[in-house]
């Protein structure tokens, strides 16, 4: 019955003789047979030519190659035993294979499975830094939302609300598909009016719906090929916060939205309407360029930049008011200008938390350290050419976008008296000018008063002939010297401020035919005296002579307060008034720079304060703007001069 088992079990039992790695020992008899008729296995694996296999089989481990040696002398003993012997010693030796195949295939499993786990942790770690893809319901509440979407309708709908669109008819979002396979869905948003369509239409829609789909692969991600391969504008940005895409479009760029992509593309195409390069207007000159500064940032800067034509000009570019957004441009001479003043220019500038800043009368405002002071601390000109040479002494210029006027700091009193003409023409010229205008800048304030304080307390100071000419003419003025002079002086600025307003060739026609007429009629009425329309219309022809509008302004207010001094207590409250006045220009300064420099504190002057030197003598800079570079031109600027005098040497 045991024999009877082991067969039957033998006869149950199929092995796969096939499997990888089994290898079954033969008896000296079954080698003898193989070798005469060899099998066809062995025929087709093996090359009779070179001896060697066609295939490569697993090697044996040398725990297995033992045991199947072992299993081989068993069988070599037992080979006499008979039949029986043999098929049992077969049967033992398929068991112990068996077992050991089972066990590598129990280790290979568990080393597959090791290396499944390593795979899956590796897995993981990659995964983490992709985020798995929002659905559109989520990207709202798990997105933020000043951050651009992947999504195209999600960024559209947050730009509805941005704008309240679609109440608001200033803003055009166009909606297309871009030429690539697949197609793209995309829209722009623009602003009508500051941006140009024909350049949208060139620049940006043409290229991305016709002339995309001539690259027929897309190199890299979608945004990159469009920005690099597809749109032809000179400026393309790439942005993913909607703060910086507004404020693009809200200066006439425009934004490029695509399906699929996290950032925008912001394209250069401002073209708003702007008035030209035209002549100056409020600051005239007869000999000189006549330019003048526009509405336009970018063509304000470079008429400056077209006098200066070096590159440590430098133009720093900063954002003004939080609801405005206005650019500001400081331009200074990065080799020159103090360091120290460019960064206190900076600080006031930036440190402004305001919601607009429309023109730069207010920008001066909120710049100044007194505001409330008389005279004014910042330059304002529309003359590219006075701009620039502020910069070569040393100065700082800020220039405030949609502004024709350009302000330089630091200021002080006589930069307010003097003109570039200046220094356009001979010294002689410039210097008889300022003079003039000096003489002027005192009779616009000072004349009115003096005149009372003489007539009411020191009539012994006027000549008698001349005081009895006054006397006659006053015999049948029923008013007081001082309402007198209150009634011209307030009908000579009411006709000022109606010839300003007052448009076109009609301000000029009123201005002449109001003083004349009613200078006329107020003397024959007995209102007024004759001396006195002569004083009224004296100081005010003076106070035109001032070159600068808001000195000007500050010479009208303070000449009423010299009027109430020297009606009260005559030449003592006129120099009352000049020591109070005095007093607060001295102490007062423009950016750390003392408002009476070079005269109050004495500073080495460059001969450029009341008389101006000649050409060849502007050796240095101001002293008080404590430049990098103190020097500004040679010791001896001619150089013919310089030769000349070197053969003279040499005939000596």
């Amino acid at each position: 019955m045991q024999l009877w088992e082991i067969i039957k079990r033998t006869f149950e039992f199929n092995p796969n003789l096939d499997q990888e790695g089994f290898v079954l020992k033969e008896t000296p008899d079954e080698k003898a047979e193989l070798n005469q008729h060899p099998t066809d296995n062995q025929s087709a694996g093996e090359d009779k030519s070179t001896g060697r296999r066609s295939g490569i089989k697993k090697p044996v481990r040398a725990a297995e190659r033992q045991k199947q040696h072992r299993a081989g002398k068993e069988e070599e003993k037992g080979a006499d035993s008979g039949k029986g012997g043999r098929l049992r010693k077969q049967i033992r030796s398929v068991r112990r294979h068996q077992d050991d195949q089972g066990k590598q295939q129990a280790a290979d499993k568990a080393q597959l499975q090791k290396k499944d786990n390593n795979e899956e942790k590796e897995s993981d770690k990659s995964r983490k830094r992709f985020k798995k893809p929002l659905r559109v319901a989520e990207i709202q509440n798990q997105q933020d939302r000043e951050q651009v979407s992947p999504y195209l309708e999600n960024n559209k709908k947050r730009l509805e609300e941005i704008y309240g669109l679609p109440q608001n008819k200033d803003f055009i979002i166009r909606e297309f598909t871009i030429a690539v396979a697949p197609p793209v869905r995309a829209f722009v948003l623009f602003m009508e009016g500051l941006s140009d369509k024909t350049a949208i239409n060139t620049y940006v829609l043409q290229p991305m719906m016709l002339f995309s789909n001539f690259h027929e692969d897309v190199e890299g991600y979608l945004l990159d090929h469009i920005q690099k391969r597809v749109l032809i504008g000179n400026q393309v940005t790439v942005h993913d916060r909607f703060e910086q895409i507004v404020a693009g479009v809200n200066y006439g760029s425009t934004a490029v939205f695509i399906e699929g992509c996290d950032k925008a593309l912001l394209v250069e195409t401002k073209g708003w309407e702007h008035r030209s390069v035209d002549r100056p207007v409020n600051e005239q000159v007869i000999r000189g360029a006549q330019e003048a500064f526009g509405e336009t940032l970018r063509t304000n800067t470079a008429l400056v930049r077209k006098l200066l034509r070096t590159s440590e000009l430098t133009t720093e570019m900063l954002k003004i008011g939080n609801t405005t957004h206005l650019d500001v441009a400081i331009m200074y001479i990065r080799t020159v200008a103090n360091k120290q003043l460019v960064q206190e220019v900076k600080r006031r500038i930036e440190s402004l938390k305001v919601d607009g800043v429309i023109d730069s009368g207010i920008l001066e405002q909120l710049i100044e350290e007194r505001p409330w002071n008389i005279a004014p601390q910042v330059t304002a000109t529309e003359r590219p050419d006075r701009v620039a040479y502020a910069l070569l002494r040393g100065k700082v210029a800020i220039f405030l976008d949609s502004n024709p006027y350009v302000l330089v700091v630091p200021s002080t009193m006589f930069d307010q008296l003097h003109t570039q003409e200046d220094y356009y023409l001979r010294p002689l010229y410039g210097s008889f000018l300022r003079l003039v205008r000096t003489l002027a800048f005192y009779i616009s304030f000072l004349l009115p008063g003096f005149y009372l304080a003489i007539v009411l307390f020191h009539k012994e100071m006027i000549p008698t002939e001349l005081l009895l000419a006054i006397s006659g003419a006053r015999e049948r003025v029923p008013f007081p010297s001082f309402v007198e002079v209150i009634i011209m002086e307030i009908s000579f600025e009411l006709i000022r401020e109606a010839g300003l307003r007052v448009p076109g060739a009609m301000g000029n026609t009123i201005g002449i035919v109001g003083a004349l007429i009613l200078g006329q009629a107020a003397v024959q009425a007995n209102i007024v005296s004759p001396i006195l329309v002569i004083i009224v219309a004296v100081t005010g022809l003076a106070s035109f002579a001032v070159p600068n509008y808001s000195l000007q302004f500050g010479l009208r207010i303070t000449r009423f307060a010299y009027i109430a001094l020297g009606t009260i207590l005559g030449f003592v409250g006129i120099v009352f008034g000049l020591f109070i006045q005095m007093h607060m220009m001295a102490s007062l300064k423009s950016f750390g720079v003392p408002y009476l420099s070079p005269m109050a504190p004495t500073t080495g002057t460059t001969g450029d304060v009341l008389f101006r030197k000649p050409v060849f003598d502007w050796e240095r800079r101001p002293d008080f703007l404590n430049t990098q570079k103190d020097q500004l031109q040679e010791n001896i600027a001619q150089g013919w001069v310089r030769e000349s005098n070197k053969k003279g040497d040499k005939h000596h």
